[in-house]
């Protein structure tokens, strides 16, 4: 048979060579008495026991001698249990609720128990509630980015391009920016006499949306009708360009016009929140900036925004455009054949995966009050790219998983990393200054114990546990 067309072909057999590698951990485990066969025939509640068991020992050897075990821990251990070891599907429709309603709650009341929390052994305090917006906006352009690579197979390495495109997009029309003109729509505390255009953040993060879109549209046109490696390439050339106007924008294509500030970027922005108004009518924040609990608003706001682009995701993928991309992500050449319009198609991943990754860059740039060219390089396409492939391509849930974690380590994780070894090891190491470095190795561990992510897809994971067949049917069958 015939090599398959699309470039991944190659490292997806090699991903899947390393599965079989880690499938001997069974020839192990058989000497002990446990062989593969044995362990599917308990019942599926034994199995999560024992797995259950054996995360608490891990946990008690590491957690332990570190950082100790406090209450803390033993409630969130045992609130794993109670989420992981029952059968919940049992319940019939709405079992299957109990688990995605338990980790909202958890979400929502995050603010309230963070500082809490026990100390995580080498990385430190848990997230606060200012780190957790952000790892929350890199979700949604995980997100938004697994609609393009996860769901049709696309491979864009200038993702970020989209998240500028937002965020200049808000800044620049909630800003003092265009001084020579002074126009306000629902902004809320705009100093009078200021120029600018003022325009509410809430329609702003629509506006960013959209604008991204249609230029993600524009964009992709053109290059869509290019496979694999050149619409990598192309991609990449597109992530290059955007954040280098954005650089040099304060004279646009020498006219004199500053549209972007240049290196300088755009601040402040106006404020996020529902006005005076509302606020002493039903209560509703007035501003985000000047409430006293500015993070938890930030943090809520940005709750709602990702279970807007997940339930939109997860809509989309089991919709008949969803079923086109999957068909031209496995065969592009067999899905032309059965009909699926390609450009169309593609054109429409580009397009959706580019709104949430320009209402993300609206989003961040309100939090950040600026806008500002350092924050999208090239680096920051990569990292949404490794935190979509961390977590499971074409999964959901894996990719909010892959993008939290990462941004953890990002914001957080790796700082505090550092300081630890430089205090018990005595040794003088920055540690974010190797981060890239970091991913990487974290990459690789787990491409060789997990090649298809840490929580597939249904589909990836059994062509990486089951494979696929090489040969012809004739020859299967006999």
């Amino acid at each position: 048979m015939s090599e398959p067309l699309y470039p991944g072909a190659k490292v997806r057999d090699a991903l899947r060579d390393s599965w079989k590698v880690w499938r001997h951990k069974w020839a192990i485990l058989g000497r002990v008495g446990l062989t593969e066969e044995r362990w599917r025939a308990w019942p599926l509640v034994v199995r999560r026991v024992v797995i259950a068991a054996l995360v608490g020992a891990i946990l008690l050897l590491i957690i332990g001698p570190f950082s100790g075990v406090d209450a803390s821990a033993l409630v969130t251990y045992a609130v794993f249990v109670a989420l992981y070891v029952p059968s919940w599907k049992r319940l019939g429709r709405s079992g299957r609720w109990v688990i995605p309603l338990a980790f909202l709650l958890l979400a929502v009341t995050f603010p309230y128990y963070t500082d809490k929390m026990f100390t995580i052994p080498v990385l430190g305090a848990f997230p606060s509630t200012s780190t957790a917006v952000v790892m929350l906006i890199y979700v949604m352009m995980g997100v938004g980015l697994n609609i393009v690579v996860g769901y049709a197979g696309l491979l864009d390495l200038g993702y970020v391009a989209f998240y500028a495109i937002g965020a200049y997009t808000c800044a620049s029309l909630a800003s003092p920016q265009f001084g020579k003109t002074t126009r306000s729509f629902g902004a809320v505390d705009v100093v009078k006499g200021i120029g600018g255009i003022h325009i509410s953040i809430w329609l702003l993060l629509v506006l960013a949306g959209i604008l991204t879109s249609l230029l993600g549209m524009l964009i992709g046109l053109p290059t869509l009708r290019l496979r694999g490696d050149y619409l990598a390439i192309v991609t990449l050339g597109f992530g290059e360009i955007l954040p280098q106007i954005a650089r040099n924008g304060d004279n646009f294509f020498n006219t004199g016009i500053n549209v972007t500030n240049g290196p300088q970027g755009i601040t402040p922005i106006d404020g996020i929140g529902f006005g005076h108004t509302l606020h002493s009518a039903v209560g509703l924040p007035a501003n985000y900036l000047t409430a006293a609990n500015s993070d938890r608003l930030f943090f809520w706001t940005a709750i709602v925004l990702v279970l807007f682009t997940i339930f939109c995701s997860l809509r989309l993928r089991d919709s008949r455009l969803g079923r086109a991309w999957v068909a031209i992500r496995e065969d592009e050449t067999a899905a032309a054949a059965m009909g699926v319009p390609l450009m169309r198609t593609k054109t429409l991943s580009y397009a959706i995966g580019a709104f949430f990754g320009g209402v993300a860059g609206a989003y961040f740039a309100e939090f950040t009050t600026g806008a500002n060219p350092d924050s999208f390089s090239f680096n920051f396409s990569v990292f949404v790219l490794v935190a979509v492939i961390l977590g499971g391509m074409g999964n959901v849930w894996g990719v909010l998983v892959g993008a939290a974690f990462l941004a953890y380590l990002d914001q957080a994780g790796l700082a505090d990393t550092g300081a630890w070894l430089n205090t018990h090891l005595h040794i003088n190491i920055d540690v974010p200054k190797y981060e890239f470095g970091i991913y990487g190795v974290i990459l690789l561990i787990v491409m060789l114990f997990r090649p298809h992510g840490l929580i597939p897809e249904a589909r990836h994971k059994l062509e990486f546990e089951q494979g696929v067949a090489d040969e012809p049917l004739y020859d299967v069958s006999h």
